[in-house]
């Protein structure tokens, strides 16, 4: 019988004066207003995080992930300040390139230059349990060729440096500067992915396997995969659809492995990362490569096949009608990107595209 495993959830949001909507480097004043448990402070201090405990039922993620953001609505208000749920903000200011206190945050600050001054990014990273390290890294490679769909689903990041990008998820580009961000692998065992990270630690381009960061990633300290692709979502149903899709794609293919089935889906390292590139030009409102062929077809109609495959899984696990739900609802609606550039084309107003990622980021 088909595993329900425990899936949490990471989510970062930006912190933003709610009269010029610009970035505000009071995160540490909203966390002085909160519990230490599930709240955290970022890199920059117009930033926070979120971490939800694990759940098995969908439905008690998504009343954990509105439990901590209206808790973070709560602290900010009397602040003057709110949050938003997305990869960047519309509008920046210089007063949001504020680094956080802290020896890791100067360790940051001054071997990475740029990179950090330029992290006013925020993504959402979804957790699923998986005992087994070995099965676990091999199954994680398996599932990297359909993570594009999920970085087109979670596209919330149109604007960089408070000009349009291009791309739906600037944010992933911008990410993807890191050294040891991008694809997983290829690694044989889970001893092989930790010899690499020990290697990487050992080099001195980072500091400790905390920097490791790998679309997919393996804990060094609990049995869980972690996806690192995705743009903060502002809606908590794109969340949800999130962690529903990622559980279903590393149970199949986590059962997969142990049948000693071989993979299907692209995992060559360049067509990965072009798959990754397209997604983060168009998100939902362009063609995504093919997880199986590697040919552009329109994202709607590749994510309804993606759903399609993965219904006997989901199923198994009780999650078709509640994924099916949100899947349409997100293909319905588009990406955020696209919304908010539509707001803002309303008046020519990028506080409008804020108002926006306000408002749904607050949603119950």
């Amino acid at each position: 019988m088909t595993k329900r495993r425990p899936v949490g959830v990471e989510e970062e949001f930006l912190v933003v004066d709610l009269e010029t909507r610009r970035l505000t480097p009071l995160a540490e004043s909203m966390l002085e207003r909160l519990p230490d448990e599930g709240f955290a402070a970022e890199l920059q201090r117009s930033v926070v995080e979120t971490n939800s405990t694990p759940m098995e039922d969908l439905g008690d993620v998504r009343a954990e992930i509105v439990r901590l953001r209206q808790a973070l609505v709560s602290a900010g208000e009397p602040l003057g300040v709110g949050v938003i749920a997305s990869g960047t903000t519309p509008i920046t200011g210089i007063e949001g390139y504020t680094f956080t206190p802290g020896e890791r945050y100067e360790y940051l600050s001054e071997s990475y230059r740029f990179l950090a001054q330029e992290q006013l990014i925020c993504g959402a990273q979804v957790h699923v349990e998986i005992d087994d390290r070995d099965v676990a890294v091999l199954a994680a490679q398996r599932v990297e060729a359909w993570l594009p769909p999920l970085l087109a689903l979670s596209a919330s990041s149109p604007y960089w440096m408070d000009e349009d990008s291009g791309y739906a998820s600037s944010r992933a580009l911008t990410w993807q500067r890191w050294p040891t961000a991008g694809p997983l692998g290829p690694f044989a065992d889970a001893a092989e992915y930790d010899r690499t990270a020990e290697d990487l630690v050992a080099s001195g381009v980072i500091e400790d396997r905390g920097m490791v960061y790998f679309d997919l990633r393996l804990s060094a300290h609990v049995p869980t995969v972690e996806m690192r692709i995705c743009d903060s979502c502002p809606l908590a149903d794109d969340v949800v659809l999130l962690a529903g899709l990622f559980r279903a794609l590393m149970t199949r293919e986590t059962e997969a492995v142990e049948r000693g089935e071989p993979p299907v889906g692209e995992q060559r390292l360049a067509l990965l990362r072009a798959a990754n590139w397209r997604a983060a030009r168009d998100g939902l409102e362009g063609d995504l490569l093919s997880p199986v062929t590697s040919r552009p077809e329109p994202a709607p109609r590749l994510i309804t096949g993606m759903l399609e495959e993965l219904r006997p899984t989901l199923e198994e696990l009780g999650d078709w009608e509640i994924v099916s739900e949100l899947a349409d609802a997100a293909l319905r609606r588009g990406s955020s990107a696209s919304r908010q550039r539509g707001a803002y084309a309303v008046n020519g107003k990028p506080e409008d595209a804020v108002d926006l990622l306000l408002a749904e980021t607050r949603q119950r």
